[in-house]
């Protein structure tokens, strides 16, 4: 259970989190950035992103070898100078700046910034400096989000003992909305949603999400990506959503894309 330090209320709009994977951050379009500004008007915003290729590309460079279990990298102390020059020195930066081009008052800053993320080592002999989220300032990002400025958030965490840790993105985004109470959490992809015979379907439940993927409708790198929303169902976040990056998601006022929640869903025609 994420605990949080402190809070106050955000009065107006509700709040929204947008995770930005690694791997679409090179194929984010100026329309993109300019949704984000668009869905300002009626929400509050924080993303989070990840950096994976970036980092496996500059660990490549440096002859540092990577190693992944269960899913998560393993983070020597030599790999998390690496990570941590690559998520907060490029990747948060440049993200941060393409947002401030697209109008939007974005804030960078990773997890030990200000306290924002409090994380215990998950399993030191196994992963290294990788770490559990367990406590998340809200006082910093309620008052951020109070003067409309939009956080930018980089993954990385700090113990209560101050050691630095590499956490998943996928996770921090969803301590970070549970934390928040979220209206949605936003996974954005390569893809405008989930297609079926080529048109996205507008909304789907849980157990239809595992019947696309048992019937191949759903393959792919898009399995995990759908996997990662049906844990999020699990926080008490009541929506998760699957949007493109190339493109606008937003269209007359209205976000386009794929609703996952645990209810009754509607598939497109």
């Amino acid at each position: 259970m994420i605990t949080s330090k402190s809070m106050q209320v955000i009065e107006h709009k509700p709040v929204i989190a947008i995770k930005l994977g690694g791997s679409v951050l090179s194929e984010l379009s100026p329309r993109f950035f300019k949704s984000i500004k668009t869905l300002q008007d009626d929400y509050h915003v924080i993303v989070v992103h990840g950096g994976g290729p970036d980092i496996t590309a500059m660990l490549s460079k440096l002859a540092i070898e990577s190693t992944f279990i269960n899913g998560q990298r393993k983070t020597t102390r030599e790999v998390f100078e690496v990570v941590e020059q690559v998520l907060k020195g490029k990747v948060n930066s440049r993200l941060t700046h393409q947002l401030n081009l697209a109008g939007v008052r974005a804030v960078g800053l990773c997890g030990y910034d200000a306290g924002l993320l409090k994380a215990s080592m998950s399993d030191e002999e196994t992963l290294g400096y990788v770490g559990e989220i367990e406590e998340v300032n809200l006082t910093l990002l309620h008052n951020l989000l109070s003067l409309n400025y939009l956080p930018v958030i980089a993954p990385l965490a700090a113990t209560s003992k101050g050691e630095k840790l590499n956490v998943n993105a996928d996770l921090a985004a969803s301590a970070i909305a549970e934390a928040m109470q979220v209206e949605k959490l936003v996974f954005v992809t390569d893809v405008p949603g989930i297609l079926k015979e080529g048109n996205i379907v507008p909304r789907v439940t849980k157990g239809e999400i595992l019947q696309y993927i048992e019937g191949g409708i759903i393959h792919g790198g898009m399995i995990p990506k759908v996997q990662a929303a049906l844990s999020v169902l699990e926080l008490k976040i009541n929506e998760v959503m699957i949007v493109g990056c190339q493109d606008t998601f937003i269209q007359s006022g209205e976000m386009m894309g794929t609703v996952i929640t645990e209810g009754e869903g509607v598939e497109s025609a």
